[in-house]
């Protein structure tokens, strides 16, 4: 007799879990997003890890793709809508090899990835996740 089986998170699973952790955001950080789009994807595609130089897709768990805040310009013609994209599967990966909460890892993944949209560095991003308002 065996167990029951475990399925690991679907994609549907990990876009709830990165809605909650975009709702739970607070509402400064949230307003000046405006239009950009959270998407779910198994893996980056190949113009992205080509782009990237990345060795591996699992080298990347989320990705900004978009004109960050500082650098826009209401002269630029429409550079389209930004977007934040979550990689299911090396989040996984990342998830079962650091023994992480899977919730903190996809949080910590969009407020990365959200940084990026305001063009922060990496040590602005660290500052935000540690600050208790954000938690």
């Amino acid at each position: 007799m065996t167990g029951p089986e475990i399925l690991p998170p679907s994609l549907a699973d990990l876009e709830q879990m990165a809605k909650a952790a975009f709702a739970a955001l607070p509402s400064e950080l949230k307003q000046p997003l405006g239009d950009v789009l959270i998407r779910i994807e198994e893996f980056p595609d190949e113009e992205t890890e080509k782009d990237m130089e990345l060795e591996s897709p699992f080298d990347i768990l989320g990705l900004y793709r978009g004109v960050a805040l500082p650098n826009k310009s209401v002269m630029d013609p429409g550079l389209g809508i930004d977007m934040i994209y979550l990689y299911r599967r090396p989040i996984l990966d990342y998830w079962c090899e650091t023994g992480e909460d899977l919730g903190h890892v996809v949080r910590h993944v969009l407020i990365h990835e959200i940084g990026h949209h305001f063009g922060f560095s990496d040590d602005d991003m660290e500052r935000i996740e540690a600050d208790e308002e954000f938690r």
